[in-house]
């Protein structure tokens, strides 16, 4: 590769939305190597094999995110928003909890297949309705998703009865902290959904439909798309990876905790998606990106408790990471800074004569 194709790719790569998040990822744990130079040290367990070590906490972390972020980016693309998802997972636990609560039988693999088909059947029935209420009733889909972030927690306080209920199954408990090869399985399983949905989006017309239905609703309906279906898949899938991350969240501890199981998972989302580089108008979305905001929020959550950072002064760190990163992603910023770099011109004293003059003094 020649010096200005290398120069031209890494000026591209510094364009991409998510090479600020990879950079962010870096910094954050280079500095929690400089607190502790072992931070980043991975270790086998000798009794089950397994690797042990900072970097496998913030693995297993980042699936939550990974899903309900793949979900958000999915909407956004279509101009909508979901603020439900945190409430979804708050649900999608209850409903496994309950189930496997009822149902006894600790070690029953059917038992837990059962609770997680429940609780993803009810999470992709509570899309539906964000889905119908957007795509066919008109409502706003900040207000639809609102409606639905307030009633969902609500409906997981009516299904257990208000109490923090925990179950005992250790299939579903493997789910969230078992390993394969090493790593977690939670990671493992998110990783392969968001592989699953990143083919079928960006090997069909699907994805090319979404982002078309965030430029113009209208050009869209005309070109023979149907607005209103994939509205409502697209809801129904946001919901569903929601259940998802609620069971995920729930199968680590084993007990659903109504009130801050999901709590704020959705601004979360919504970063990790916006840093991901998807536009918020719609339009434009990237399941890559989506995957490396996850992992970066992830570590930022994780380096602040390493840190030891009051909890009182939690959002504001994390807020000063976020917007010093989507300045960095900002091309006017980017630009500016460029203009700062650009040398000064020499002016010159003499000003050049203009060949049509130079040859009529010829001439006369």
């Amino acid at each position: 590769m020649s010096t200005a194709a290398r120069s031209n790719w890494l000026r591209e790569l510094i364009r991409k939305p998510y090479f600020w998040g990879v950079v962010a990822i870096f910094a954050l744990l280079a500095l929690n190597v400089l607190k502790d130079p072992n931070y980043l040290a991975l270790s086998v367990n000798p009794v089950n094999g397994n690797l042990v070590g900072n970097v496998v906490d913030i693995l297993r972390a980042s699936a939550p995110i990974l899903m309900i972020a793949v979900g958000m980016s999915l909407v956004i693309a279509t101009g909508g928003i979901d603020l439900s998802v945190g409430s979804v997972m708050a649900v999608s636990g209850a409903v496994a909890m309950v189930f496997m609560k009822d149902a006894g039988q600790s070690g029953s693999l059917g038992v837990a297949l059962g609770a997680i088909g429940l609780a993803l059947l009810v999470s992709a029935v509570l899309g539906a309705i964000n889905g119908v209420l957007v795509a066919y009733i008109g409502l706003q889909p900040f207000i639809s998703t609102l409606i639905m972030m307030l009633a969902g927690r609500g409906i997981a306080k009516v299904i257990t009865e208000g109490q923090n209920t925990s179950a005992t199954n250790d299939p579903f408990r493997w789910i969230a902290n078992g390993f394969v090869v090493g790593l977690p399985v939670v990671f493992l399983l998110a990783i392969v959904i968001v592989i699953i949905v990143g083919l079928v989006v960006r090997r069909s017309a699907l994805g090319l439909m979404i982002e078309a239905i965030g430029i113009n609703p209208k050009a869209s309906r005309m070109a023979g798309i149907k607005p209103s279906g994939l509205l409502l898949t697209v809801y129904i899938l946001s919901a569903v990876l929601a259940g998802i991350a609620g069971i995920m969240s729930v199968g680590t501890v084993m007990t659903v905790d109504v009130s801050r199981t999901g709590y704020q998972m959705e601004l979360d989302a919504i970063l990790a998606v916006v840093i991901g580089g998807t536009s918020l108008a719609g339009g434009k979305f990237s399941i890559g990106g989506a995957v490396v905001g996850a992992l970066l929020i992830a570590t930022l959550d994780k380096t602040i408790v390493f840190l030891g950072i009051s909890s009182s002064a939690t959002p504001a760190f994390k807020a000063i990471v976020i917007v010093v990163l989507c300045l960095l992603q900002s091309e006017r910023v980017r630009s500016w800074f460029g203009q700062r770099r650009k040398p000064p011109q020499l002016k010159s004293d003499s000003t050049p004569v203009a060949p049509k003059q130079q040859k009529q003094e010829v001439t006369a």
